[in-house]
């Protein structure tokens, strides 16, 4: 067990990827907190639940819950640096998610609600997967 919290918070990561950490938790987090509580012009849980049925994605509550919780609680364990590379994974698969059954149909852009935006969080989630949280993190402090 010892081996497996070692392999999950170690990083060699420099302040670099500390800096890409933060900004994507405080993006991913506000995000989250849109859909969860209609924080920042949101929505809230209702409205996204009903959102998500109109475009399949049923249960629509359960699937905004899913992704609300995904970004409020993900972006934050990245602004803390606390568990990031499995907080990273879920939030991987969270906008691979977004991007095919949301975006891609729009095409590249944002302007046209294409999937540019979400694929530019799916590649610093990616690299945090690989990378591990950096300096300045909890992960550090606990790998040590």
């Amino acid at each position: 067990m010892n081996n497996l919290i070692k392999n999950i918070t170690a990083t060699q990561a420099s302040f670099g990827i500390t800096i890409l950490r933060i900004v994507a938790g405080i993006t991913f987090a506000a995000h989250g907190a849109q859909k969860l509580f209609g924080w920042f012009g949101g929505y809230g849980l209702a409205g996204v639940a009903q959102w998500m049925e109109s475009i399949g994605l049923a249960p629509g509550y359960l699937m905004a819950l899913a992704a609300g919780s995904a970004e409020f609680f993900g972006g934050v364990a990245l602004i803390i640096g606390l568990l990031v590379r499995p907080a990273a994974a879920v939030l991987a698969v969270t906008m691979l998610v977004a991007i095919f059954t949301v975006h891609f149909a729009n095409g590249f852009f944002m302007s046209n609600n294409g999937y540019e935006f979400a694929l530019a969080l799916l590649a610093i989630s990616v690299a945090l997967v690989f990378e591990g949280a950096g300096k300045l993190s909890l992960d550090g402090k606990i790998a040590r």
